[in-house]
């Protein structure tokens, strides 16, 4: 079993935030769930060094080392499928990408991409507030531009 942060800087990173915070109860059967997942992930018929976690309560992290063997679009097609499954049970959307987290007073917060505009003008943000980038695909990435300023994402191209 391996953890995300043993993965390689090219490793392949998807990132799915849920719509609301999982309980700590929760958090452990999804971990249960992503790992027994990512222990027997496969494409065409090569074991795939893989990892998955809960992050914050929120984010579903799903990595592969493709140096070992490459995820297919069948192999991508089983993780889509987990995830679904766990919108299902745990009755919650990780596929919405128009939800975006930003940081606030020490907590993690959620809005949909078009309140941006409002909440930056009633300065319940601003452009250095510390959002997620959850369109990292790399490990590296993840690691350096996961959690950014407003100002340096592709939210505010939008928006301005």
């Amino acid at each position: 079993m391996i953890t995300l942060q043993q993965l390689s800087p090219e490793s392949r990173i998807w990132v799915y935030q849920s719509s609301r915070e999982f309980t700590a109860d929760e958090v452990q059967k999804i971990n249960t769930l992503a790992t027994e997942f990512v222990t027997t992930w496969s494409a065409h018929g090569a074991a795939l060094k893989a990892a998955a976690e809960i992050l914050h309560n929120r984010f579903l992290v799903i990595g592969v080392d493709e140096q070992q063997a490459a995820a297919s679009g069948c192999s991508i097609d089983k993780s889509v499928a987990l995830v679904k499954k766990i919108e299902t049970d745990f009755n919650t959307d990780l596929l919405d990408r128009m939800q975006i987290a930003y940081r606030k007073d020490g907590e993690i917060k959620t809005c949909k991409l078009p309140q941006i505009s409002a909440l930056l003008e009633k300065a319940e943000i601003t452009e250095n507030t510390i959002i997620f980038n959850n369109l990292v695909t790399t490990k590296k990435d993840w690691d350096n531009d996961w959690e950014i300023a407003l100002k340096d994402s592709w939210i505010l191209q939008g928006v301005n």
